[in-house]
Formats: structure tokens, sequence, C-alpha cells
């Protein structure tokens, strides 16, 4: 069974419509026909955890396309990235298909802001979180961040409603020292070893792979990989300071 019978699989939810919908119809037409009986999706007995996993790897196709394409060029760094993210999630099969379908969607114009609102009213916290955090690896699948990709990343940060310090504290996942460690656990460089254990605690909390478990096993060992970077931070900074 291909991807979207899969993984999107054939239910009707908040993702084939608005913005997101209308990207994800050109690709799936047949989809989309039939989601316009808005209770088909009931009577197939469609769950509401599939609503919230189909939604999200609609919601990642379709940001990772504009992520991709800000800079004007697709590189096959990124495309390889992407693979390899999807391949750890889905396995080698799905995550092929998936990567024709995200060739279609580069294709197509995304409306950024509107994308983005989607998103956010129909997503939770947790999973909007790790969109962000799938973007920036994304972003960073070449080695560098150009301030077009940053600026479009912001960009959607904040239409998620992701707040700044969070924003800020995923962004420093991806760098390897202790002053981006303070970042990620939101904590200013002069805090006191309790408050600092404090501010783990949360983020460890924050952070951790059941926030998503809604979304299935598939996007958890993406979680697992954001709550190893949070407890990398704090083992840094412990080292530092000499903390046992």
């Amino acid at each position: 069974m291909g991807i979207w019978g899969s993984l999107l699989g054939v239910g009707v939810g908040w993702w084939m419509l608005g913005p997101i919908g209308a990207i994800m119809g050109l690709i799936v037409g047949h989809v989309a026909e039939e989601s316009s009986d808005k209770n088909w999706g009931d009577r197939q007995g469609y769950s509401g955890v599939n609503v919230n996993r189909d939604g999200f790897v609609a919601a990642l196709l379709v940001l990772v396309a504009a992520v991709m394409k800000a800079d004007g060029k697709v590189l096959r760094s990124e495309l390889d990235y992407v693979k390899r993210s999807l391949v750890n999630n889905w396995g080698e099969v799905k995550a092929s298909e998936a990567l024709l379908h995200l060739r279609d969607i580069l294709k197509h114009d995304i409306p950024i802001a509107e994308v983005s609102h989607q998103i956010r009213v129909n997503l939770d916290y947790s999973s909007r979180l790790e969109l962000l955090h799938l973007l920036f690896g994304i972003a960073l699948a070449d080695g560098s961040l150009s301030r077009v990709e940053l600026n479009l990343i912001q960009n959607i940060g904040e239409g998620l409603g992701i707040s700044q310090s969070d924003y800020l504290s995923i962004h420093s996942l991806f760098h390897k020292n202790t002053d981006a460690a303070y970042k990620v656990l939101e904590v200013d460089a002069s805090v006191s070893n309790e408050d600092l254990k404090k501010a783990y605690r949360k983020m460890a909390m924050r952070y951790h792979p059941d926030k998503v478990s809604h979304l299935g096993e598939d996007f958890q060992r993406s979680a697992n990989e954001k709550f190893r970077k949070v407890n990398e931070a704090f083992e840094r900074i412990k080292k530092e300071r000499g903390i046992k």
C-alpha cells in the first residue's frame, strides 16, 4: 500500500481542507474527491489518532517543500537529508514514495502564512515544535543556514505560534557549544546550578517523546533525537561547571 493509503489514509481530516488541502489535492485528487462528503471518514471508522498523524505528515511535506525552495534552489544534500529522515521514520519504500510526492509539491506555490495558520489551529503545541525541529534539520542539511532560509523558518515559527524562547531553543539544538547549550535549556550562562537543574527538568518534560506519542511510533524516533540533544546540552554544562 502506498504512502497515501498507509500514512495519509483515506479518511477525512483537517489537512484536506484549506491551503494544505488545495496543495495535497493536486497530487491526491481521488482523496480530495472522497473528502467532499464530510461524514465519509466517520463511516469508515477513521480514528482521531490517524487524523493527527496524517495531518502532521501533510503539514511536514508542505513545509519541507517551502524551506527547500526558500533560497531558489533545491540541493541534493537537502533531498538526501529528507530521505534519511523519512527512511528513519517510515522505511525505504514509503520514504521513496513520499519523496516523489514531495517533488510534486515543490512545483507549486505555497502560501506560508495561510498554511502555518491552518497547522497552528489543528495541531497541538508539541507536534508544532517537532515540525520546527525537522525544518531546521533540513535547512542545515548542506552545512549552512542561509539568511533567506532562517527568515522563512522564523516566519513559519511565528505562524505556528511557537514562542521566541522555544524557537531559539530548537535552533540551538543544532550547535555543539556551551553557549548554545544554555539557549537549548532557555537559561542565561549566569544561572545558578539549582535553577539550571530546574530548567533541564522543564525542557526534558517539554521535549519528552511521549508528548508526540499520538503521532505514532514513527515520529517518536525524531522526537527521541531532540530529547537526546536536550540531555547532551545539560551534560555539556554540567561538565564545564563540574556538577556531579
